[in-house]
């Protein structure tokens, strides 16, 4: 852990470093917490940023401040207590910048926010504070006055991702095509319906909105009683529809099986997952969405199972080089879940719509 002490070293920190331990076990960065000797003085959280992922650190970090500070600034407006503990506080390093390069790595610094936790479980309880919270975040950064990079370019653009199938089609690398067919020829029957989203910017009907666009429930932090503090994991927050947070939410959070099950049976859309974060979500962004964003919920809701079906049976086709597989046939088998989910969504579109007016009342 010297090597780790050293980095710290490089970050405007009060107090002194006692220790540094592993936190949690996130799939993307690697996390340590940092202890300080001083009573006074708050613990961190030290992050080595994966650059494999996010190879512009720089828009990454900018786009993260702009974002923290938007929000103190409302909290701030609203007269919130405990401001520190309600949104992310990112350390700047020597040289001003909010990430330090060590010459391999690009490391970023937070304060570690005391007697806060996440959780794991999706009930509709927990989908209701998930609707609310990222509902809320939204409407906060509904009038951010910075134009924010994006991340991951092209992340929930459903024509790019239908380009990549097409492409992985053409070229048929692995020679899985003929195996495959009724999923293509079913995935184009609905292509350009499933598009909607692009067609309408291009009108100039649906704006781009910052969206946090990972959004789980994981990615709350919530205090000692139960009520959500800040959402966290902000290194996809970047201009999208808001589409991108409703959808996927609930393309996670509403299938009652799993997103690789083999039993297909399993694979539904929970109406009482859907009705809670929705009913949570409108509450906190109804004040800023658009009639062709609201009406355009139970489509935002069928689009995730789409566009993840397209992109597991275009690594599937490419010979599995993009998403690790456990055995031979697991993008094929993640490929059928997620089809067979989109189509329980499909089913539910009326009653969707029904709850959705309801809620807008």
């Amino acid at each position: 852990m010297e090597n780790l002490k050293e980095i710290t070293s490089h970050f405007k920190l009060e107090g002194s470093v006692q220790n540094i331990a592993p936190l949690g076990t996130g799939l993307i960065n690697d996390s340590y917490r940092v202890n300080t000797q001083e009573v006074h003085t708050p613990d961190y959280v030290l992050q080595r940023i994966n650059h494999d992922i996010f190879t512009d650190v720089d828009m990454l970090q900018n786009n993260i401040i702009a974002v923290t500070s938007h929000i103190r600034k409302k909290l701030e407006e609203k007269k919130e207590s405990d401001i520190g503990r309600k949104v992310l506080t990112y350390i700047p390093s020597l040289d001003g910048r909010y990430y330090y390069f060590d010459g391999n790595n690009y490391w970023r610094m937070m304060i570690f926010i005391p007697g806060a936790k996440t959780y794991e479980a999706v009930t509709p309880e927990f989908s209701y504070f998930a609707g609310l919270a990222f509902g809320d975040f939204q409407s906060m950064l509904s009038d951010i006055p910075v134009k924010l990079g994006e991340t991951i370019p092209d992340f929930h653009n459903m024509e790019f991702r239908l380009f990549q199938l097409r492409e992985a089609v053409k070229k048929d690398l692995a020679g899985r095509l003929k195996g495959v067919l009724y999923y293509v020829d079913e995935i184009e029957k609905r292509a350009q319906d499933m598009c909607l989203a692009e067609q309408l910017h291009r009108e100039g009907k649906l704006p781009k909105r910052v969206c946090h666009c990972d959004t789980k429930v994981n990615n709350m932090m919530f205090d000692a009683d139960g009520k959500v503090l800040c959402v966290i994991d902000l290194d996809t927050v970047m201009p999208s529809y808001i589409f991108s947070d409703y959808g996927d939410f609930l393309r996670t959070g509403a299938n009652m099986g799993e997103e690789d099950d083999k039993d297909l049976d399993k694979v539904a859309f929970n109406m009482e997952i859907f009705k809670a974060f929705t009913r949570g979500y409108l509450q906190a962004a109804k004040v800023f969405l658009t009639p062709v964003e609201t009406e355009n919920l139970p489509y935002a809701a069928a689009l995730f199972p789409y566009m993840q079906c397209v992109r597991f049976l275009t690594d599937y086709i490419n010979g599995d080089i993009y998403y690790k597989i456990k055995y031979p046939d697991h993008n094929l088998v993640r490929t059928k879940a997620q089809f067979k989910l989109w189509q329980s969504v499909e089913s539910r579109h009326k009653e969707m719509k029904e709850f959705i007016e309801r809620c807008l009342d």
